[in-house]
Formats: C-alpha cells, structure tokens, sequence
C-alpha cells in the first residue's frame, strides 16, 4: 500500500516537472522570437535612417556642385575676414583712468599738493593718501590739517562755536557749488606706520602706483630735532634698530607694491581681459620716488648716516632689490614758494650727467604736477632726474 503511495507520488512530481520544462522550453522560444521580430524592426528603422542621411548627403553633394558650377574655375572672396578689435591710440598710452594711485607722506608738504592735483586733474583716478600713524593719540600723529586745506575739504559752509563754549571746534559742511570740482570722493584716507611691513601690505593692496613722498627730514634735519618733537626724538632713541622711513620704510612699501603687482597678475589670468588692454590704457609708472637735488642742502650727519647718504641708500635699494617694478627717482630742488612763481616750465636733467653746481629751486604745487606727471612719462623708467624750475 505504501510502496504505490510513493509511486504514484513520484508520478506526479514526475509529470509536473516535465510540464514546467515544457513551459520553460516555449517561454524561450517565444522571446527569442519577439527578439528576432525587434532586431529586423529596428533594423528596418535604422535602415531607413541611414537612407534618410544619405539621401541629404546626396542634396547636399548636388548643391555644392551646383554652386562650384556657378563660381566657375576663378574663385575671389566678395568678403573680407572679420577683424580683432583695434585699440584707440590713447588706450596704447600710460594712464591714469581707473588707477588707484597710493599717495605716502599725504600729509606732507609735498604729499598734500600731490594729492590735490591727483584729484583735479584726474577725476577718473583714486587716491589713497596714506598719512602717518604711530599709536592712538600719539604726539607724531599730528592730525591731516595740511592735507584737509590743500584738497579742500575746508572750502565748505564752516561754522565755529564761541571761545568761551565746550563746543568750539571749526566745521565744515560739503558745499556742492564750490566743491563740485575737487573730487573729494576719489579720496581715501589711511593711516599707517611705514616702518611696519604689515601695515604697508595692507594699504598698498590694490594699487596701481606709488608716489613716494614720505619723510624723516623736514629739509636736511631730522624731523626729531628740527621740530623738537619729543615722540620722534623718542622713537629714535628707544627704537634705533626699527630703521628709517627714507630706508627701511620705503623697503616695506616696495615689497607691498610688488606683492601687489602679483597678485594683480594672478586675478587677470583668470580675466576675460587678459590679453586686452585695459579700459583705462597702459598701466602708469610703479613706482615714482621723490628725493632731493644734491645742491639743495648741505649735508648733514644723523645717528643714522648723514642725510644724502640715506637718500642715496634708498635710490640704490630700489633699483637693486626690486627690477621687477617699473620706477623713476625725482631729485627735487628746494621748494621755495615765497619767491618762484607757479606754472613755470619743469626742467630735468640726468642726475649722472649733471654737473652745474647750482643751486635750483621749484615752487611746491610745479613740483606735485611734475612727480604725477612722471608717472605716466615712459620716458622716465629707470632714470633718476634732476627737477627744478628756477636756478640760480
């Protein structure tokens, strides 16, 4: 009894087994029928594809030879090849348009005329006066007085509280009608210790040029001793090795500017405008030095080295430490604006060259005109002048 259970059983399972491969063997012959009909479908349409691109290849062959057929065996051009864009003749020249020109020692005699003629007469340039700054309420942070008459800050609606009031300071209000001209908008004003590299970095960032005209003398006597400024006189004694501003100074503001060149030149490569001139023309002069004419003092000795011998230190350091920027060294006669009149001709000589001995003078505001004129003088690279506008 249980031997034909088992048969049966096995039978059964025998019989399903053999029903499942059956259906397994049709399912396959089934897809692989459907796979052949899809293969010739798809056959078919590409087939008809590449006879539609051929057939517009052939158009396209028929045309040509149509056309080659018309032009016949001589063939000129009835057009001319599109041109790059030309550059005016002024963008090809040294310019002040778009520039940030760094002012040092704005607070000067000097610094606050160049400043001033930097604003009226480039109303497209702006300027960084950079003025000293030694500490917080420090006697040689001497205020921007010099600087804030010459630009004219002090041409607006002033007004002045009584003597005998707490409220007695002088101010000034903007006057659009007299001060319209002076660009006093393209002035920016920095603080900054020359003899700290960090500082200079700081303010020399994005400028194009720099003119310097900071000092440690006031004529050939160290301001220290010649306005008995006991901070100076301070800072000289108890810091003799932090170095001088007509040395060590212009050093750090070198080194700032030629950081800055280069990272100027990193961002262009990156520019659409890379190889295109700039808007604004060819780039100014890096960097104008103004020095003192060798006739125009006598020579003084400081703890430091005598006066022209410092002078002359920081004409070689920036020739010899720093090819890369583009430079020219102005040796100013004494400033004299008593007795010579302003506007006159700029005479320069070549101080290698130069050998009369005498004594030469120039008015400050000729003097301010010929230093930011140089900067876009190409004449003047690497050349160390001579300038003055009346011997005598």
């Amino acid at each position: 009894m249980k031997t034909t259970a088992i048969l049966l059983c096995c039978s059964l399972l025998l019989q399903a087994i053999v029903e499942v491969i059956s259906f397994t063997v049709f399912l396959h012959k089934r897809n692989r029928v459907s796979h052949v009909v899809l293969l010739a479908t798809e056959e078919e349409e590409s087939g008809d594809e590449s006879r539609r691109y051929r057939d517009q290849a052939e158009q396209l062959r028929e045309q040509i030879r149509a056309m080659e057929a018309e032009l016949g065996p001589t063939r000129q051009r009835s057009y001319s090849p599109p041109k790059q864009e030309e550059l005016e003749p002024e963008d090809l020249e040294m310019s002040l348009r778009g520039k940030r020109i760094l002012v040092a020692g704005a607070n000067g005699r000097l610094g606050s005329m160049v400043c001033r003629y930097l604003l009226r007469n480039h109303p497209q340039t702006e300027v960084v006066a950079a003025v000293h700054y030694v500490g917080e309420n420090s006697p040689t942070s001497r205020g921007y007085g010099r600087l804030s008459y010459e630009v004219g800050a002090e041409d607006g609606v002033g007004s002045l509280g009584p003597a005998w009031s707490e409220e007695r300071d002088a101010t000034f209000t903007y006057d659009p009608e007299v001060m319209q001209n002076y660009n006093l908008q393209n002035l920016r004003l920095v603080e900054c210790e020359f003899l700290d590299p960090v500082q200079c970095a700081t303010v020399a960032e994005g400028c194009d040029a720099v003119i310097w005209c900071a000092t440690d003398f006031n004529g050939n006597l160290p301001r220290a001793v010649s306005g008995l400024n006991v901070a100076f006189l301070f800072r000289a004694v108890a810091s003799p090795d932090k170095g001088r501003v007509e040395v060590e100074g212009l050093q750090n503001m070198l080194g700032a500017l030629r950081q800055a060149q280069l990272d100027k030149k990193r961002q262009n490569q990156f520019s659409s405008d890379f190889f295109s001139k700039a808007k604004g023309g060819s780039d100014p002069i890096n960097f104008v030095l103004v020095s003192t004419d060798a006739n125009a003092f006598k020579n003084t000795e400081t703890p430091f080295g005598s006066f022209y011998g410092i002078k002359q230190r920081g004409e070689d350091l920036m020739k010899e430490e720093f090819p890369s920027l583009t430079s020219t060294v102005l040796r100013l006669g004494r400033f004299d604006d008593n007795f010579v009149a302003e506007d006159l001709p700029i005479e320069m000589t070549d101080a290698a060259d130069d050998s009369a001995g005498q004594e030469r003078l120039i008015n400050r505001r000729d003097a301010a005109r010929a230093v930011v004129d140089a900067l876009t003088n190409e004449s003047l690279v690497g050349k160390t002048l001579n300038v003055w506008t009346k011997a005598r």
